[in-house]
């Protein structure tokens, strides 16, 4: 084994010690469980609700739209495709929001209302990313073991296979960049921000967890790692539930990306 992967091992395994220790002391045990929730419910009424999604849908659309518009008269290369037509289409998840927020003034942000604090939203976006490890880890191998009972055969989600094997530092920054830096806050403000602060006062909590977490992990169209991605956007959802702070799961969901990254560029199998 090369001396970079064993290393890397060496220290997810550590980060696995410390979530075990967070998961007990911030989400299992009797104090954690007695604290109250932070996050107000999002006081807005169904059409508004159905047209933030309206728009967050016709925004991602219109991007990837634009690209392929793009990609006629300047024909890309798939790996140039991939990282582009990501970004394009959460760019333009992006300006849905942003519209809906700037011309739609009847409806409240989706965003909850907390004092900034950047200190806080980052010790506790490491916190949830650290307790999410050994739970996805537990069920990921679970998930692992049914998809191979039922002779099933998991594929990397396309985005690992390009990091995995690409040689162009160029494109391993963009990939990055996209995984790291515009994934997880289009996707928090959409499926945290969005979908489960609307739905966690109108529907029962279990369907306001499980709801959005399986929207979130449909995105990612990928077998292999559908159960692993509920479980995660729900940690995430809880996370969220808990600190009333969208920055929390969005430093979490970044943090969660980047590790990944490194795991596949250290040569380990994620």
């Amino acid at each position: 084994m090369p001396p970079v992967t064993s290393t890397a091992l060496a220290v997810e395994f550590a980060l696995l010690l410390g979530g075990l220790v967070l998961l007990w002391r911030q989400g299992l045990g009797p104090a954690a469980r007695a604290r109250p929730a932070l996050l107000p419910a999002w006081d807005v009424i169904l059409s508004d609700f159905f047209l933030f999604i309206w728009l967050v849908i016709l925004g991602g659309v219109a991007g990837s739209y634009g690209l392929s518009l793009y990609s006629r008269h300047h024909p890309l290369d798939k790996a140039h495709l991939t990282i582009i037509g990501t970004a394009a289409f959460h760019g333009g998840m992006l300006l849905g929001m942003a519209g809906h927020r700037l011309f739609f003034t009847r409806a409240k942000p989706p965003v909850a209302p907390v004092a900034p604090n950047a200190d806080g939203m980052f010790r506790s976006g490491l916190a949830t990313f650290l307790i999410a490890l050994p739970v996805l880890t537990a069920v990921s191998l679970v998930w692992q073991g049914v998809l191979k009972l039922v002779h099933y055969p998991p594929e990397d989600q396309e985005a690992i296979n390009l990091l995995r094997h690409t040689d162009s530092a160029s494109l391993r920054c963009a990939l990055l960049a996209v995984a790291i830096l515009v994934a997880p806050v289009t996707e928090e403000l959409v499926f945290r921000a969005g979908i489960f602060r609307y739905v966690r006062t109108r529907l029962p909590r279990w369907v306001a967890l499980l709801l959005p977490a399986v929207l979130f992990a449909s995105l990612h169209n990928n077998v292999g790692t559908f159960v692993p991605l509920v479980t995660l956007a729900i940690v995430f959802a809880l996370a969220y539930e808990r600190t009333g702070r969208i920055g929390t799961t969005i430093v979490a969901h970044a943090l969660f990306n980047l590790n990944s990254a490194l795991l596949v560029l250290a040569g380990v199998d994620v």
